[in-house]
């Protein structure tokens, strides 16, 4: 036997409210005082009744969902960083569908129509790529995105990421100032823009130093990668006594394989250095020194972006590169004059 489906109308009798008084304890962001929500709630509880969303979204025109596309979910930046960009989003009123995107082709193409389909009222597209003909359709939907952790050239795109360039020379000024005598750099995805900007500034600031990268292998951002990359970066006369690798998630398995396929000590005969201050970059067997992204800001910059746009889609799209700091632990050597009680201060 069907059970008879409750309305509105019955909880605002039994509250003592009016309709449009339940209405608003019930959508995101309306006002209702908080007696009249006690009410409204305690009401609901004791009939069974629950919103229908889906009724509200076509009579406002907004699903309150927003698409949030990640690859690359392995890397242990991403999970983090979805659970914060959920939380917040979530505060903010707003459900979150998580999609995921085809790593070997790191666009959107495929499971864009699929978004759509859901009536998202934005996405947020972490560490994938949007070529212009997928900003234009997601436009004429009126459905902005906001890219997390990547940047491209378009224009009409915003973006939040940490500030790669600047990273990159906080990393060379570093590693120069231990006195290395080859420097290596083990890439990530050639087509990340986290990539192109970590290195571009790396290389800026050697070649203002008069040095430059001896040996460049590329991990594409994978574990397996970076092994076959440290291997071939090795398996030669004279290998590099201090690495930059593109992010963390590929720095443990380089500090894997110098020390126990190689057979190297770090940092006594290679240093090391990632990139992203991923939780396992604290554990005692990296103790990775790396560059710090600011997550928290990060994440709260791209909701504000989306948001914002969402609310006002005749505002301008922004970049936003935040700068972090590099943690130095005891993965590389330090710098002459250094102690590790320098580490402490």
């Amino acid at each position: 036997m069907s059970q008879v489906k409750v309305t509105s109308a019955e909880v605002a009798a039994l509250a003592g409210v009016s309709q449009s008084a339940v209405s608003r304890v019930f959508t995101p962001g309306a006002s209702a005082s908080a007696k009249t929500a006690l009410k409204v709630r305690q009401a609901a509880v004791k009939l069974g009744y629950r919103p229908n969303s889906i009724a509200r979204a076509m009579v406002s025109g907004k699903s309150r969902i927003i698409g949030l596309v990640v690859a690359y979910l392995e890397n242990q930046f991403y999970p983090e960083a979805l659970e914060k960009l959920s939380a917040m989003l979530q505060d903010r009123g707003y459900h979150v569908l998580i999609f995921m995107a085809n790593t070997a082709t790191d666009n959107l193409d495929e499971i864009l129509d699929e978004i759509l389909d859901y009536q998202v009222d934005g996405i947020v597209a972490a560490s994938v790529a949007l070529s212009s003909q997928l900003l234009d359709r997601c436009q004429n939907a009126g459905v902005p995105v906001v890219l997390f952790n990547r940047s491209q050239d378009l224009q009409s795109l915003s973006s939040v990421t940490s500030d790669n360039l600047k990273g990159g020379r906080k990393v060379a000024d570093f590693l120069l100032a231990t006195a290395p005598n080859r420097i290596g750099y083990i890439a990530g995805w050639e087509g990340a823009s986290t990539q192109r900007d970590r290195e571009f500034g790396f290389r800026q600031r050697l070649a203002e130093a008069g040095r430059d990268i001896d040996v460049r292998t590329i991990g594409n951002f994978h574990m397996d990668s970076a092994r076959q990359a440290t291997l071939e970066m090795f398996d030669r006369e004279a290998p590099p006594d201090a690495i930059f690798v593109a992010n963390d998630h590929m720095a443990f398995a380089v500090m894997d394989t110098l020390r126990f396929e190689i057979g190297l000590s770090v940092p006594h005969d290679v240093s090391v250095v990632g990139y992203d201050d991923v939780p396992t970059a604290a554990w005692r067997a990296y103790d990775l020194t790396t560059v710090r992204q600011p997550v928290n800001q990060m994440v709260a910059r791209t909701v504000d972006t989306l948001l914002r746009q969402i609310d006002d889609p005749s505002s301008t799209p922004s970049r936003v590169a935040l700068d972090g700091p590099l943690i130095i632990r005891r993965s590389a050597r330090l710098p002459e004059g250094w102690t590790n009680e320098t580490l402490c201060e």
